[in-house]
């Protein structure tokens, strides 16, 4: 299969050491014990970083800055978007501001979706999760992009900043960074570009670290935000940090994908629906027979529901060393690897939708 990495498309085999050497990110590195202590830094999931030094820095000494995200409200809220959304919970237990925006505007651009269905989904789905997920929506910034605010100042100063970041990009940029691109996507990556900085302008922090915790697929927009950082001097912007993470698979491999419900598990579907899909869908690493996979082993490595335990829903690190053990001498079959993520998967569900049904009209009447 052709090899695609670009904002909108991921296809064919993922080499994280080469997209790292391509798009010119660096190792993630050490870092201190609040983010060392997170699965997803000491499991590497987080793999690579543009300018993180900033915000280690105010981490350690306690100092403010800001998380930026964003979603897009297309689709279900599925497990790989918990990667970034379990972030903001750690990032707000560490001092952060949370700015998530809903990306309404590109929805409606890049699939043709509308507004009015851009913020259902928005609110029944991704925000309702996020609380469920331990996130304080009330000390976040959540905004729609065709709304920012009801502080006309607030909206004023985000949409002057994008008007403004507009003549410092060109046509050419837009085609060397995107590859083939419509107007509609270039006036979505200029918001986006305003989205990720315009919380340090007067009207919002002021000039502010600022990380934005992204898939490797999304740094050209991170790339041309931090270019225009750099040419546009009517602003004192730091610049822009970021982290990388990798693709959580879909149950079949490759990227999860939204528009596809059988490579995904949403964090509305039912623990039944869950295990059928786990049981039906989810690629094994296994052999072939149960004699075989005694003798040879599996491979864990791309076995889905080692992958899952190892993402999200196995902290202990010991055990998930002797899972991959097990695994790899035989001792584990297939189907016993992923009996145990469903049991883990089923508790998660069952506690998680309880969550959300405690939080949901609460949200609804927050956002609506």
């Amino acid at each position: 299969m052709e090899n695609v990495i670009t904002p909108w498309d991921v296809k064919g085999d993922i080499d994280y050491d080469k997209l790292q050497s391509k798009f010119g990110v660096k190792p993630i590195g050490k870092v201190p014990k609040e983010l060392a202590d997170n699965i997803l830094f000491s499991r590497g999931t987080i793999f690579a970083q543009r300018d993180f030094e900033r915000i280690i820095s105010a981490i350690e000494n306690k100092k403010p800055f800001v998380m930026m995200t964003g979603l897009m409200p297309t689709g279900k809220m599925h497990l790989g978007h918990m990667l970034v959304a379990k972030q903001m919970v750690m990032y707000q237990k560490l001092g952060a501001k949370i700015y998530i925006c809903v990306a309404d505007i590109e929805a409606y651009h890049a699939r043709q979706q509308s507004l009015a269905d851009s913020k259902k989904i928005a609110i029944d789905d991704y925000l309702t999760n996020y609380a469920a997920l331990g996130l304080d929506l009330d000390k976040c910034d959540v905004y729609f992009q065709s709304e920012r605010s009801s502080d006309a100042k607030k909206t004023n100063s985000y949409y002057r900043l994008q008007n403004i970041l507009a003549r410092h990009a060109s046509f050419k940029e837009f085609e060397a960074v995107y590859g083939e691109i419509s107007p509609g996507k270039m006036i979505s990556a200029l918001l986006q570009a305003a989205d990720m900085l315009h919380a340090q302008l007067p009207e919002f922090e002021g000039p502010i670290p600022v990380v934005v915790p992204v898939g490797i697929d999304q740094d050209p927009h991170i790339r041309l935000a931090r270019d225009l950082v750099e040419r546009t001097k009517l602003f004192k912007f730091v610049q822009l940090s970021s982290t990388y993470n990798r693709f959580m698979p879909g149950l079949a491999g490759g990227k999860m994908s939204s528009s596809d419900p059988t490579s995904f598990i949403a964090l509305t579907d039912s623990p039944a629906d869950a295990k059928k899909k786990i049981n039906k869908y989810a690629f094994s690493g296994g052999q072939a027979t149960v004699e075989e996979h005694r003798k040879l082993g599996g491979n864990p490595d791309v076995d889905i529901s080692f992958q899952y335990l190892s993402y999200f829903f196995e902290d202990d690190d010991e055990k998930l060393n002797q899972l991959s053990s097990d695994y790899k001498s035989g001792k584990l079959l297939s189907g016993e690897m992923k009996s145990y993520l469903i049991d883990k998967l089923t508790n998660f569900l069952t506690e998680h939708h309880a969550k959300r049904e405690k939080h949901l009209a609460a949200v609804t009447k927050k956002f609506s």
